[in-house]
């Protein structure tokens, strides 16, 4: 009899390690998710784009596709700074932020909208705010694709949870800009023009772009269970380990008053 008590109590045993198993598991997936914006033009640069992060714990893989920006500087590829901008209002400024008036949106009249650097989108090597005007390691050119899975600072990640981060592309066309205003020193580095770091596009990584990334990666189209749906198939297992359990509890019984 023992030895029938055993045999029946592995199932149930089984079972309940799954039940166990299966919470641990799916917290992990909801560590993965995705945000995507489309890049609006500023400064009647011309430039238009789409952007999107894909948050993997701590990292997220980001992805810019660029067409209509300003092609050449000084007789090379025009370099393109590109950053994701965080912790204030997590918009793209109006017209209206150009307060000095000069036809020209810089970027510093853009912070209040948009905020700091908190990610400089390189192309290699540093991508802290140290790193926002590194030109050499920039995407230059009028169109470009650009895509990197980089280290995520928890400032960074907090406002792509929050949703204040914001994409910003720099450089516009000098020729699209009132001339005297586009050579007048940048507001960043005076060594460059303003058209040089001037805002050119821009989008919002807002909160409504997030979604959940299919459980097992892209490919796998199986959705990411949330918090509740855990708790429920946790309930579930524990259901049918219990169910187990007693079934083999009245067999056992049953047997033994025969």
């Amino acid at each position: 009899m023992k030895t029938k008590m055993r045999l029946l109590a592995v199932p149930a045993l089984a079972v309940g390690a799954l039940a166990l198993q299966v919470g641990p598991a799916l917290a992990h997936d909801a560590d993965t998710w995705s945000t995507q914006t489309t890049l609006n033009s500023m400064n009647n640069s011309g430039t238009t784009g789409t952007a999107s992060v894909n948050v993997h714990g701590n990292q997220a893989t980001v992805d810019v596709k660029v067409d209509g920006a300003a092609e050449t500087f000084k007789d090379g590829p025009f370099p393109h700074a590109q950053h994701i901008h965080i912790a204030a209002q997590g918009v793209c400024p109006p017209p209206s932020a150009d307060a000095d008036g000069d036809g020209i949106m810089s970027t510093t009249e853009g912070h209040p909208y948009y905020g700091m650097i908190g990610t400089s989108l390189t192309t290699k090597g540093d991508t802290s705010a140290d790193s926002a005007l590194a030109v050499d390691r920039f995407p230059g050119g009028s169109s470009y694709t650009y895509e990197r899975t980089l280290q995520l600072t928890p400032e960074t990640a907090q406002s792509l949870k929050n949703g204040t981060a914001v994409v910003v592309v720099h450089g516009v066309d000098p020729t699209k800009l009132p001339a005297a205003s586009a050579m007048k020193p940048s507001d960043l580095d005076p060594k460059l023009p303003q058209a040089a770091t001037a805002p050119a596009a821009c989008g919002t990584l807002g909160a409504s772009q997030m979604a959940a990334m299919p459980k097992g990666g892209a490919d796998t189209g199986a959705p990411v269970s949330s918090h509740s749906d855990v708790a429920a198939e946790i309930g579930v297992a524990g259901a049918a380990a219990a169910v187990l359990v007693g079934s083999g509890v009245v067999m056992m019984r049953r047997r033994s008053q025969k």
